[in-house]
């Protein structure tokens, strides 16, 4: 077993929501890679090789759905888990991100720091 901490990038634009959920994560032990730009997210991807990516979709210069795909074209990336964090609940911003490769797709207002954290350690520790 290393010592190699679970890399997570969030990728989200709203400060508040950064802190609350890198400070969650943080308390149980994960490295977390923070951005809230779209291009920097794939750079980020590319270059560190997180465990998980937590993406919003409504960020500046490019949206989440985006970057999922660029991750999702990208040999270097395919591979990394994607988590959908969002605002957005319609059905078809579901399937959308199921489509290009979302392992998960969670509503913001709808679940807590804890279920996410949840979300994310059943996906790393699979």
């Amino acid at each position: 077993m290393s010592d190699k901490k679970i890399k997570v990038l969030l990728v989200e634009d709203e400060s508040m929501i950064v802190d609350m959920y890198k400070m969650r994560l943080e308390e149980e032990g994960f490295e977390v890679l923070v951005t809230d730009k779209g291009t920097e997210a794939f750079e980020i991807a590319s270059k560190e090789k997180p465990n998980i990516i937590l993406l919003d979709v409504i960020l500046p210069e490019i949206d989440g759905f985006s970057v999922l795909q660029m991750i999702k074209d990208d040999s270097k990336t395919k591979n990394i888990p994607v988590m959908m964090l969002t605002n957005l609940g319609q059905e078809s911003d579901k399937e959308k991100g199921s489509q290009l490769g979302a392992v998960e797709y969670f509503i913001k207002s709808q679940h807590t720091p804890a279920d996410v954290l949840s979300a994310v350690k059943k996906i790393v520790f699979k």
